[in-house]
């Protein structure tokens, strides 16, 4: 790691973290609304914070740059669909560093702490989310191993003119 780095750590998330928790999200929601048309104005919680981090099947981690939260993300062991190969999957979500520390290969150190978590608990499949039009997004996870695999539509019919 650089020098402006090398106070970094990444540490399971406490409840005591929760307030500054609440902050990322908001970021990431405010980031995230370019690419939505379909979320609600105003503030919005995706998730819950303490149930995640209280949760065992979860793992809530946090990217610690001296004693202050810069990132974060969480992994969720979750049930597959009956038709898929793995019974259980491992689910990233909420990964978000702050704008002033990304491309120092933060959000890489995040995910394989996730991913050896999952790993832990006997999982080899994991996925996530991305919104298909944030490419820093979508590049960073493809730099990370992920693939994409299916792209979720969707169609405002109050906005058809009549070509139903």
């Amino acid at each position: 790691m650089n020098q402006d780095t090398k106070n970094i750590s990444i540490r399971r998330a406490l409840t005591t973290d929760l307030p500054r928790l609440a902050e990322l999200l908001q970021l990431l929601v405010k980031a995230e609304r370019p690419f939505d048309v379909t979320l609600k104005d105003g503030e919005l919680f995706y998730y819950d914070i303490e149930e995640l981090i209280l949760d065992s099947k979860s793992e809530v981690l946090v990217i610690d740059f001296n004693n202050q939260i810069i990132g974060c993300g969480y992994a969720q062991i979750r049930q597959g669909k009956s038709y898929q190969k793995h019974d259980f999957f491992g689910h990233l979500g909420f990964m978000f560093v702050d704008p002033e520390f990304r491309g120092r290969g933060l959000n890489n150190l995040l995910i394989d702490h996730l991913k050896k978590w999952i790993l832990s608990q006997g999982i080899t499949e994991v996925r996530l989310e991305v919104y298909h039009e944030n490419n820093a997004a979508v590049n960073a996870y493809k730099k990370a191993g992920f693939k994409p695999i299916l792209t979720t539509m969707r169609c405002d019919l109050s906005e058809m003119d009549g070509n139903i």
